[in-house]
């Protein structure tokens, strides 16, 4: 109401009723597409939580994991990757929430981490192949080719797919959520958040082969080189990606319960 009063300041924007009737025509017809996908993920996520399909898959994730988070985050990325492909980013992330968070959260990754893990892979599946709903979309506007416009919206958004494994792998990875963790303060923030953003913005140069300007071969490698070097620490502190290289698939950790409880129940040898 207020915007249809607020349209007769001008006679230009004024909404009489020829174009009032078009304009409700108009968004009546828009709002089909968000109605049916967003009644469809309601009916998906209704089925998963009454039959408790939910809480069984979670299960089922962490046994093919082994209990190893690291395995568990790269199941659950890959199960958003596949959803995404074929609805928009808030059903995707509505429908993996009840299906893949309570696997990671079983693992001890706080539920706000493990839900801001679902969403950001959901919003980085717009740009993944083969469908990459948003490059087809900026290639339609601009008249470019989808493929090719698709690919080089990958490779821009290739560094992006690191971060949410930082603040689910390492539990002082949830700086870059602007939480600080248990015994640490702003410090922390402030240093992880530069090591990491370095560490990106050094990976993102090398895919694009450029960095002030067009880099060689060996110095996009030596680029990749420092990237690792700032990123991977922060993930090898984790004492879940330390247990990959390790025979058990699960280490004890104050920031791991499950891991703590498994570790518990073990027999002594």
């Amino acid at each position: 109401m207020l915007t249809y009063g607020l349209s007769f300041l001008t006679r230009e924007t004024a909404i009489m009723p020829k174009k009032l009737v078009r304009a409700l025509s108009d968004g009546s017809t828009s709002v089909l597409t968000a109605a049916t996908t967003c009644a469809t993920a309601g009916i998906i996520v209704g089925v998963v939580t009454l039959t408790g399909l939910g809480l069984k898959f979670s299960s089922i994730v962490i046994d093919y994991a082994g209990g190893n988070l690291l395995l568990t985050a790269l199941y659950t990325a890959l199960i958003v990757w596949i959803v995404g492909l074929a609805v928009p980013v808030t059903a995707s992330y509505i429908i993996c929430a009840v299906i893949a968070a309570p696997a990671m959260i079983k693992l001890g990754v706080p539920d706000y981490a493990a839900h801001m893990f679902i969403f950001y892979y959901a919003v980085l599946s717009e740009v993944s192949p083969p469908t990459a709903l948003s490059p087809f979309a900026a290639a339609a506007i601009t008249g470019g080719d989808p493929y090719k416009t698709t690919l080089q919206a990958w490779k821009y958004t290739l560094p992006a797919f690191l971060v949410p494994f930082v603040f689910v792998l390492d539990p002082q990875g949830i700086v870059l959520l602007l939480k600080i963790p248990k015994d640490g303060s702003w410090i922390d923030i402030v240093l992880i958040t530069a090591k990491a953003t370095l560490g990106l913005a050094a990976l993102a140069a090398a895919a694009q082969g450029w960095a002030l300007r067009q880099t060689t071969l060996i110095e996009r490698l030596l680029l990749v080189l420092f990237a690792g070097i700032e990123i991977t620490p922060l993930l090898a502190v984790s004492p879940v990606y330390s247990a990959v290289l390790r025979r058990s698939p699960c280490s004890p950790s104050p920031g791991r319960p499950h891991c703590r409880a498994r570790a518990h129940s073990a027999p002594s040898s």
